[in-house]
């Protein structure tokens, strides 16, 4: 069977009623409308993102989110390839006329994307953090449309600016950032996705609203996040090996403000330095940081590069395909002026928080 934008929208939305309230968001620029059947998921999300929640926002961009059973559409629906290092199944599409369906496996939400309102169908409430991630794809969509470089990087800001912090599967950029947040003059910016720009002569550095997504081996460490996790379970997952434990998937938010305080969360700066963690878990060697060429050392980009990703579409309506190669040219001419340092060695949090705070952000 093919159907076309009309079908899907009328297939996924299936008569369900949108009630009166709406979540409005002021993002760095862009004003974004969430709309939906449930109260419920517009007041969860709502308190998600307090810090750029604005009543008065005008709407860029809009999203319908129908809580609902998965929907059945009655099409095929083409797994799209997962990037290297990453296994299993995870999305898949089906393209339309100028718009694009994405179905997430594991859950069955499917996402209508399109120029126009898109809209999120399926256990919505129950899977509000793919809801989440459809509302910043259509703020990542805006923002590459401007220019914007999209890097799998946290980022924190001090008075000096923005500072990337990038590293190769399972480097532990996040733990790393967590830690660095201990520091009062430390605030965050972004935790996952960091895109970048050179705009008037400075490279500027913009995070979206999402907040960190930490595995239960950073809590257990970290006495501040230990409330994440109730006492005889934080034990217990202490008790297991190291290793079995670092592997661990089981993603908790952490909300930043009610964590660290209010005021803590930054939107945009301009971008000063990136923190690149080339460590291992299985190397002897004590840990090294030392500044390096990014155009010489191109390996290095392999960590922060990123792929848009299934849900973008350019400004002309086309979409990324899961073919198409990234180009290392813009990230190398954005970055050309910008200090990238390189972690080595073995891991080691504290010492690296140390030598981030007095050589990298200083």
């Amino acid at each position: 069977m093919r159907i076309d934008q009309a079908k899907a929208t009328d297939m996924l939305t299936a008569g369900h009623a949108l009630c009166d309230d709406e979540l409005l968001l002021q993002l760095d620029g862009c004003g974004l409308r969430l709309r939906s059947n449930s109260a419920a998921l517009i007041d969860k999300l709502r308190g998600y993102f307090a810090h750029v929640v604005d009543d008065t926002a005008t709407p860029d961009l809009e999203v319908v989110a129908i809580d609902r059973e998965p929907p059945e559409l009655g099409i095929e629906f083409v797994d799209w390839k997962r990037e290297p290092g990453k296994s299993g199944r995870k999305d898949a599409f089906y393209d339309l006329d100028d718009a694009r369906l994405v179905r997430k496996v594991r859950t069955g939400m499917v996402f209508l994307q399109r120029q126009g309102t898109c809209i999120a169908a399926g256990p919505c409430l129950e899977y509000d953090n793919q809801v989440i991630n459809f509302i910043n794809a259509q703020y990542m969509n805006w923002l590459q449309n401007r220019g914007w470089l999209i890097c799998h990087a946290a980022a924190l800001v001090t008075d000096r600016g923005a500072f990337g912090i990038a590293g190769f599967s399972g480097g532990g950029k996040s733990t790393l950032m967590l830690h660095l947040m201990e520091h009062d003059e430390v605030g965050y910016l972004t935790n996952d996705r960091l895109f970048i720009r050179r705009d008037e002569g400075r490279v500027q550095a913009v995070g979206i609203p999402k907040l960190p997504r930490i595995n239960p081996g950073t809590i257990v460490h970290n006495p501040r996040l230990h409330p994440l996790i109730p006492a005889e379970e934080r034990q217990r997952l202490l008790d297991l090996p190291q290793q079995a434990l670092w592997e661990l998937e089981d993603k908790y938010d952490v909300l930043m403000e009610r964590v660290y305080g209010p005021g803590r969360i930054v939107t945009s700066a301009p971008l000063s330095g990136f923190l690149i963690l080339n460590w291992s878990r299985d190397s002897g060697e004590p840990i090294s940081l030392s500044r390096v060429d990014i155009g010489e050392r191109r390996e290095l980009l392999q960590a922060l590069m990123k792929s848009p990703g299934p849900f973008y579409q350019y400004p002309d309506g086309r979409f990324f395909e899961d073919t198409t190669e990234l180009d290392e040219a813009p990230y190398l001419d954005v970055l050309a002026d910008v200090a990238v340092y390189e972690a080595g060695g073995g891991i080691d949090f504290a010492r690296m928080t140390e030598l981030a705070l007095s050589e990298i952000m200083a």
